[in-house]
């Protein structure tokens, strides 16, 4: 059985719905009674939020990088990051290690390009909505990447590390990010949103409706994984 490393703590939220997701997935799949072999490498959220707020992107790779490492001597073959924002600094992380990365973006743009769409908006922390590394791989596959408006950003970004980073899962938030998502749907004509922040999928994965489209992309990367774990 191939073993998978986590980079966790990006925040704990996700890394929890991760293990539980990757668990379920693969028992779905190889439905024997067997479980998947993971290690967890859980990082330190405030150290990477601060590297990545002020600009030292040369830093955070290295940390992220050193953590990988970490994973390789523990018995990994192939890891992953159980967040987005990390991905601003993955090709160079991937350059740095022994093992190859799947990556949440890539998985998310060959979910997007399968799926038929072709303009899809982008949830996320600040960092991750205002980088390219989502805009560059889908604009290679054809699809547009529409951004919230400033505010909008102003208030996800907020929300984010105010709530939902530390397990605050709020109706009113919701709401809000609900009202965005068609606001963008009829203003900007986006076909579905990118939930490019893999805490939001914990406030938002009950909330699709006819209207409303979502791209989980934990779930999406959870699939690949166990692709992965499976192969």
């Amino acid at each position: 059985m191939k073993t998978a490393g986590m980079i966790g703590g990006l925040g704990p939220e996700s890394t929890v719905d991760y293990y539980r997701s990757i668990i379920a997935r693969y028992r779905i799949r190889n439905p024997d009674g067997s479980y998947p072999s993971l290690i967890i490498n859980s990082l330190d959220l405030s150290k990477g939020l601060h590297l990545v707020d002020t600009g030292r992107l040369s830093e955070l790779a290295d940390y992220l990088a050193a953590g990988v490492q970490s994973l390789v001597r523990a018995g990994a073959v192939f890891g992953f990051f159980s967040a987005n924002t990390p991905h601003i600094v993955f090709d160079e992380v991937q350059r740095q290690s022994a093992i190859p990365l799947l990556s949440i973006v890539r998985a998310t743009c060959d979910r997007t390009k399968a799926l038929g769409l072709k303009n899809v908006g982008l949830f996320g922390t600040r960092f991750t909505m205002q980088a390219t590394f989502y805009t560059d791989a889908f604009q290679r596959a054809g699809i547009a990447v529409v951004r919230p408006k400033e505010s909008e950003q102003d208030f996800i970004h907020k929300k984010y590390l105010d709530e939902l980073l530390n397990g605050k899962f709020l109706p009113a938030t919701r709401a809000e990010l609900l009202r965005i998502a068609r606001r963008m749907k009829v203003e900007e004509g986006t076909e579905a949103m990118i939930l490019a922040g893999t805490e939001l999928p914990l406030l938002l994965r009950d909330s699709e409706s006819a209207d409303i489209q979502f791209l989980d992309t934990t779930e999406i990367h959870v699939e690949v994984i166990v692709d992965e774990l499976l192969r």
